[in-house]
């Protein structure tokens, strides 16, 4: 078993996930999204996992999302997804991944019920 936490350490709620696998006795792998963002694979992976569409695991606050235009709901899955890629700020952290689930950790607590 394979755990990982797409990980923001400058995060609040990405420490709190963290902290609470290394409770519950898990080490998981680290992945740094901002020094080492997935790949479009990767994310229509997550995305699947999640059950999500792009939009729903944007941070919409962030510029990138106002200046890219983002909010436009004509842009297609493929063009949100390639923004993630490319601003990998726009991605909500923390993500934990467990072979074929996900979960995301807002609040932190919800990465338990991938356990």
């Amino acid at each position: 078993m394979t755990i990982t936490i797409y990980h923001n350490p400058r995060c609040s709620k990405s420490r709190q996930a963290l902290e609470l696998l290394r409770e519950n006795g898990i080490e998981p792998q680290i992945i740094e999204y901002l020094e080492t963002p997935p790949d479009t694979a990767a994310l229509e992976h997550i995305l699947n996992m999640l059950g999500l569409e792009p939009r729903e695991l944007m941070r919409k606050k962030e510029k990138e999302y106002k200046e890219n235009e983002l909010a436009n709901p004509e842009l297609s899955r493929e063009t949100l997804i390639a923004a993630m890629v490319e601003h990998p700020k726009l991605i909500e952290r923390p993500i934990v991944v467990k072979d074929d689930t996900a979960a995301l950790g807002r609040p932190p607590e919800a990465v338990l019920d991938i356990l």
